[in-house]
């Protein structure tokens, strides 16, 4: 059993990064007359994408096409793969939306002349040569998140710990439910290096959980401001995509529709 700390970087190959800050730009391979009106949704760790109903659901009623990816968890590459399969199946302009984990994802996925815009939602934003290990270092432990490696290098969140360290603000049935359908990913996945940070060419945004036991919220401060994200802060546990899928939903409609009127100018 380990704890997600600072050290993380132990579990997975350390490596060096790059760092620096860009403005964010609308892709100008969008054409003018098209609105943003697809939304592709990608979980984190230890999750599936039902999760994200509740932000499904409400973005479906104002209009929009909901694509939800389903990560296998076995590899970066296999993520990527998994959300690069559903951007092929997109028409018109995107909006990539991660939760943790999912924020690596659409970094790297995220370059694709289809994604318009980026929305990390308490989620992980490394730069081109990077590892998400990386992201880690510097910053206090989440003591609270606790994960258990299986003897092939796969980890789920402790049982005991699920509800004080993943999803304190749901319900107790939910908790169970998510804890006892956990999808364990490879953590040799945190020590992949990036190829690419979607967030230099694309406008991001990010939605905050202030009670995220997962990450120190100086971390997620400091990279929603390394990627200069228009930032929307609730207070939620690490779980707000399911918790508070409202205010989720409002953050990737306000990307849409920004992005929307900046390209029909």
């Amino acid at each position: 059993m380990i704890k997600i700390t600072n050290s993380i970087a132990a579990v997975a190959m350390a490596a060096t990064g790059l760092s620096g800050t860009v403005s964010p730009a609308v892709s100008e391979t969008i054409p003018a007359s098209q609105a943003v009106k697809n939304i592709m949704l990608v979980h984190g760790a230890f999750a599936d994408g039902s999760g994200w109903r509740g932000v499904y659901d409400n973005l479906s009623k104002r209009g929009y096409r909901v694509t939800i990816v389903q990560n296998p968890l076995t590899s970066l590459e296999d993520d990527v793969a998994a959300t690069k399969r559903a951007l092929e199946r997109q028409t018109g302009p995107v909006i990539l939306v991660g939760h943790s984990w999912g924020g690596t994802v659409i970094t790297e996925a995220g370059i694709d002349e289809k994604v318009a815009g980026l929305v990390y939602v308490s989620a992980l934003s490394p730069d081109a040569g990077e590892t998400t290990a990386q992201q880690y270092q510097g910053f206090a432990p989440a003591s609270e998140f606790v994960i258990e490696t299986t003897k092939d290098g796969f980890g789920y969140v402790s049982p005991t710990k699920f509800k004080s360290g993943f999803a304190h603000d749901a319900s107790d049935a939910d908790v169970a439910f998510m804890s006892d359908s956990q999808v364990p990913i490879n953590m040799s996945a945190f020590g992949t290096t990036l190829q690419n940070a979607a967030w230099r060419s694309k406008p991001s945004w990010a939605v905050i959980a202030t009670e995220d036991k997962a990450f120190d919220q100086a971390m997620l401060i400091h990279m929603a401001e390394r990627i200069k994200a228009q930032v929307t802060k609730v207070s939620a546990s690490h779980a707000l995509f399911m918790t508070q899928p409202g205010v989720v939903a409002d953050t990737i409609d306000q990307a849409a529709k920004a992005i929307s009127t900046k390209v029909s100018r």
